[in-house]
C-alpha cells in the first residue's frame, strides 16, 4: 500500500538548483503560485516563508495581479544600457558593405566616423551581418549570350544519330607553384620555394560530353597546337558521321589555318560559345581540379609536366565526366546523353 503521507526528502545540494529555477527560468510560474496561495487564504508573510521570498515582494506581485490580471505577472521590458554605437550602427555597416571595396575593421571604423567603441566591439557588430570571404571574379558577359546558346542547342538537336559532341579549352600551367589555402599545423605556416624563374606550358584538352573520353596535349598557345588537338579528336571517333567541337572565342580558334583545316575535314564542325562566358564550358572544371592537384608543390620543370600527365592518367572517363559535370552546361539540350550517344 502507498503510505498515507509522503514528504520530500533531498539534501540541501539538490534543493538549491530548484530554488534557483524558481527565481530564474520558472519565476513567472512562481508568481502564479503566490497568487494561488493568496486565493486560498494564506497571508503574504506565510507565502514568502514557503517560497523563500521577502513578504514585500509577494505583496507587490499580488497587487499587480489584482490590477493587471495574469499579464501583470510577466516581466516588464528592461531596456538596460544602450548599445554602443547607437541603434542604427548595424544598418550603417550594411549600407557600407553593399559597396565594393577592401573592407577591413579599421576601414569601416574610419568611414563610420570613428564611433566610440573598441575594434573588438565593432567586429562583433560586423559579424552580425557579414562574414570574411574572398570576392569572386566574374566575366562581364556577352549581351548576345542567350541567342548564341539557343543557336548551339538548335544545331546540336539537328545532329544525326552517332554524332559526337566535344568541349575543348586550354589553360596555362606555370612552374611557379599555384598556392591555395589548406589545413596546416599551428603555429607553422608552410613555405613553398619558388623556382626563381618561371616557365609556362599550355594544356589543350577536349572532353566528349557523353562518354567522358578525354584527349589532351601540351604545347604553346598557337593555332598549330590547336590543330594537333583536333587531329586527336578526329582519331578518337574516325567513323562518326559528325564531330562537333565547341570552344570559346580565342583568337587561335579563328585563325586562317583553322578555317582551312575545317574545309579539309567536312565531318568536323566548330561551334563558338558566348564571349566572356567561361562558366559555360565544362572543361573549365577539369582545369580547376588539375590546378588543385598540383597546388602547393614545388618540383622541377620536368616534374611539373609529369604531374600533368599523372593527373590525367589516374582519372577514368567517368571521373572526368563527373568533374566536368557537362549536364550543367547550357550548351547541351535536354536529353543530350540519350540523343547523342555513340554506338561505337
Amino acid at each position: 500500500m502507498r503510505p498515507p503521507v509522503v514528504f520530500a526528502n533531498a539534501p540541501a545540494a539538490a534543493i538549491e538548483p530548484l530554488q534557483t529555477q524558481l527565481r530564474g527560468h520558472w519565476r513567472q510560474a512562481t508568481r502564479a503560485v503566490m497568487v494561488l496561495l493568496s486565493l486560498h487564504g494564506l497571508p503574504a508573510a506565510q507565502i514568502a516563508d514557503l517560497l523563500g521570498y521577502d513578504p514585500g515582494t509577494v505583496r507587490r506581485w499580488i497587487e499587480r495581479f489584482n490590477r493587471l490580471g495574469v499579464a501583470g505577472l510577466a516581466d516588464r521590458p528592461s531596456p538596460g544600457r544602450p548599445r554602443r554605437g547607437g541603434r542604427r550602427l548595424t544598418d550603417r555597416i550594411t549600407a557600407l558593405l553593399t559597396r565594393p571595396g577592401p573592407w577591413t575593421i579599421a576601414r569601416l571604423w574610419r568611414l563610420l566616423n570613428r564611433p566610440a567603441l573598441s575594434r573588438r566591439t565593432l567586429y562583433r557588430r560586423v559579424r552580425l551581418v557579414a562574414i570574411w570571404r574572398r570576392p569572386k571574379l566574374i566575366a562581364k558577359g556577352d549581351p548576345d549570350r542567350w541567342r548564341v546558346l539557343a543557336d548551339i542547342t538548335a544545331r546540336l538537336r539537328a545532329l544525326p544519330r552517332g554524332a559526337v559532341v566535344w568541349a575543348t579549352d586550354e589553360t596555362h600551367v606555370n612552374w611557379l607553384p599555384h598556392v591555395r589555402a589548406s589545413w596546416t599545423l599551428r603555429p607553422h605556416r608552410p613555405e613553398v620555394p619558388t623556382p626563381g624563374k618561371n616557365r609556362q606550358v599550355t594544356v589543350f584538352g577536349a572532353l566528349e560530353m557523353t562518354t567522358g573520353r578525354w584527349v589532351y596535349r601540351l604545347g604553346r598557345r598557337c593555332a598549330a597546337d590547336f590543330l594537333l588537338l583536333l587531329d586527336q579528336v578526329i582519331a578518337a571517333y574516325p567513323a562518326a558521321p559528325r564531330i562537333v567541337v565547341i570552344c570559346d572565342n580565342d583568337s587561335i580558334h579563328h585563325a586562317k589555318s583553322v578555317t582551312a583545316y575545317l574545309a579539309e575535314h567536312p565531318q568536323l564542325e566548330l561551334l563558338y560559345g558566348a564571349r566572356y562566358s567561361p562558366h559555360d564550358n565544362p572543361v573549365e572544371r577539369i582545369w580547376a581540379a588539375l590546378k588543385a592537384f598540383i597546388a602547393n608543390t614545388a618540383v622541377t620543370w620536368p616534374g611539373r609536366r609529369r604531374q600533368i600527365h599523372a593527373y590525367f592518367r589516374a582519372r577514368s572517363p567517368d571521373q572526368l565526366l563527373t568533374a566536368a559535370a557537362p549536364w550543367t552546361s547550357p550548351w547541351l539540350p535536354a536529353g543530350y546523353k540519350r540523343n547523342f550517344w555513340n554506338a561505337a
